[in-house]
């Protein structure tokens, strides 16, 4: 399914990062998922696709393994080198950034359509054969996002806040 709702963007818990490959180029992404399991179904259903060619032969990479410290053990604070540290980002690149993935939004937005409030009810009607699969877009309480993320319904926040069509002049 291929759903956008736009809700709150703040950090979902217990949410995995899986770095993946895809089959047709070997290009390397990442992508988040609710569990293995959730991962394992959407690949399944070719609903994982390479974000540079659109590929949906999409494998998990391998990745290092985070291992935490033992409990018993302090945390010594680590001196980092001055060339580890990340690179300053200027004002104008951010501006610049921002500005690109504002202009690719704008550009898919007209190719979906709002559903306004119903965002959750129509992105599970679509995942349950209910209706047609289509791009759709609209609003959704945290609540119904987690419940959809649950399930392994395929839904995003949008990057950028648009103004809802019945609230534009």
């Amino acid at each position: 399914m291929r759903a956008a709702g736009s809700i709150p963007c703040w950090g979902w818990p217990d949410l995995i990062v899986f770095d993946l490959n895809c089959a047709a180029g070997d290009h390397r992404f990442e992508a988040w998922f609710a569990s293995s399991d959730s991962f394992a179904d959407q690949q399944a259903r070719g609903l994982i696709g390479c974000p540079i060619c659109g590929d949906s032969d999409v494998r998990k990479a391998v990745m290092a393994p985070r291992i935490g410290a033992k409990s018993n053990q302090l945390v010594a604070a680590e001196a980092k080198p001055a060339a580890a540290s990340a690179p300053e980002i200027s004002a104008d690149l951010m501006r610049k950034v921002v500005a690109e993935i504002a202009a690719k939004q704008a550009e898919m937005l007209p190719q979906s359509r709002w559903v306004g409030r119903d965002f959750a009810d129509a992105a599970r009607a679509m995942h349950e054969g209910r209706v047609a699969e289509a791009l759709i877009h609209g609003q959704t309480s945290p609540q119904e996002a987690q419940d959809l993320r649950d399930d392994g319904i395929a839904a995003m926040p949008l990057l950028v806040p648009i103004v809802p069509p019945e609230a534009a002049n």
